[in-house]
């Protein structure tokens, strides 16, 4: 490891953007840094989760393909390796889709990717402070197992998710009151299900599943009869890649007191080695009314999420057909965190931009994912979808290079779910992670080489546009 504290980029936390944006700085010459507070990299895809399922929106709604990049370089790699499911076909999935993969084996492959492309890591180690001159950002204190560190860059990439680096150097931001977060959720994944009498239950009691939400699905406007029909002919589990619903079974749940109350019962499924199948469950903990920035809020999460475990396993073990010999082989080692700080910059994307599919000349990413919160608190609501503000032809809205650059603070970036949005037009998944992240280190590596700050770069992104296609970036030619 190269134990000077100079580089040309940092990136604070090695997140689902910060790993991207590694990456892309590094290839784009950059002696790059990333600063993680854990032992492992990939925020929510393999460490608070939900893992397993990640690549989602790839396409727009009329099948265009709208996001490349490392993010496509990671899928088709654990593909070739077996360690992933090609994209799935939007049958059962109504607007949108999922590549599934295993969450372990991305784990490993990004280790190996931070090697091959020599970046530096400095793990277990918590950012606790910038260092400014005036106000632009030098460097980045952290506090480790060895101390207390300054480690200084040309330009700095906040990745942390709930942009800690930006605030602590002052960036303006936005976040909700509590009460109006969407919820938090702890993921866990079992194994030795019995998939074949779960396929059965289902093809059985179509109607206990939310399977005509999907009926909305543009590109074939089923019935509900139709759609029924669909599934009775389903030969595979995997053709779903989730399954919520059980009604009447939850409700019962509910008047016996066996169910929490708090989330939606279902889960998710994801592949491991040679064709095993596993339910992840990512909505069956869950918790409103946190503050991602008040560490209580987080502890009393973390305790209560836990609880609701318990419960939920004991009642799916009871009840759920299939899962009488079920047995947890993983639960994720801390809350997964849906909404925090927007770190306000020179653009703020707004829900408009969304649903107008708007086009930007500094566009640095597309993404199809519909506008506003999707996740509710409420008995029987929690892990259900609110009616979403999608783009209105089907297509994809750009998102400009200025997002990533915050107001009033001087070389720093912001990538991954802070990106400066309003709240309807919130950039928290992982396909809008990961682009964003890609886009912010080779903008840092730029800056870095020319010796100019971020907002110095907004006068002319043709390199930046020029370098993310080069890297498999989908800048232009869709809807």
């Amino acid at each position: 490891m190269d134990t000077s504290n100079e580089y040309d980029v940092i990136a604070v936390g090695g997140g689902t953007s910060g790993v991207a944006a590694a990456i892309a700085a590094a290839r784009t010459g950059a002696k790059t840094l990333v600063i993680e507070r854990n032992g492992a990299l990939g925020g929510q895809l393999n460490v608070s989760g939900p893992p397993g399922f990640a690549y989602a929106n790839l396409y727009n709604d009329r099948q265009e393909r709208i996001i490349g990049g490392i993010i496509t370089e990671t899928h088709e790699r654990l593909l070739k390796e077996g360690h992933a499911l090609p994209h799935m076909e939007p049958d059962f999935r109504g607007w949108y889709t999922f590549a599934y993969v295993d969450p372990d084996w991305w784990g490993l492959m990004i280790f190996e990717m931070m090697q091959e492309n020599d970046v530096q890591l400095l793990l277990h180690s918590l950012a606790v402070d910038v260092v400014k001159e005036g106000n632009t950002v030098k460097g980045v204190v952290v506090e480790n197992v060895s101390g207390r560190q300054t480690v200084f860059a040309r330009i700095i990439i906040d990745c942390t998710g709930e942009g800690e680096t930006a605030a602590r150097a002052g960036a303006p931001y936005e976040i909700l009151p509590r009460d109006r977060m969407e919820p938090h959720s702890l993921s866990f994944t079992a194994d030795g299900v019995d998939w074949e009498k779960v396929l059965d239950y289902i093809k059985r009691n179509p109607e206990e599943f939310e399977f005509e939400r999907f009926q909305e699905n543009t590109r074939h406007s089923w019935t509900y009869d139709e759609l029924v029909a669909r599934i009775r002919k389903v030969e595979s589990i995997a053709e779903f890649g989730e399954v919520m619903g059980y009604r009447s079974i939850k409700m019962k749940g509910l008047e016996t007191g066996e169910w929490h109350g708090s989330s939606g019962v279902g889960f998710f499924l994801i592949p491991r080695e040679g064709g095993v199948i596993q339910a992840h469950f990512q909505h069956s903990s869950q918790i409103g009314n946190c503050d991602a920035t008040d560490v209580n809020d987080l502890t009393f999460a973390e305790i209560e999420c836990r609880r609701q475990i318990v419960i939920a396993w004991k009642f799916i073990k009871k009840y759920l057909p299939g899962f009488e010999k079920a047995y947890i082989t993983r639960v994720c080692p801390e809350v997964r965190i849906r909404e925090g700080r927007r770190i306000m910059g020179d653009y703020v994307l707004t829900g408009e931009d969304v649903i107008e599919e708007r086009k930007f000349k500094d566009v640095i990413y597309k993404s199809a994912f519909p506008a506003g919160a999707v996740h509710v608190v409420g008995p029987g609501t929690l892990g259900t979808m609110k009616p979403p503000d999608v783009p209105k032809t089907g297509g994809s809205h750009d998102v400009p290079y200025r997002c990533l650059v915050p107001r009033d603070i001087e070389n720093l970036l912001v990538a991954g779910k802070a990106i400066s949005a309003k709240r309807e037009a919130y950039q928290r998944f992982l396909m809008q992670t990961m682009v964003s992240g890609q886009a912010a280190g080779v903008a840092a590596a730029l800056c870095a080489r020319d010796n100019i700050t971020p907002r110095m770069l907004e006068s002319d992104v043709t390199e930046l546009q020029r370098i993310l296609v080069e890297q498999g970036a989908i800048l232009t030619g869709t809807h």
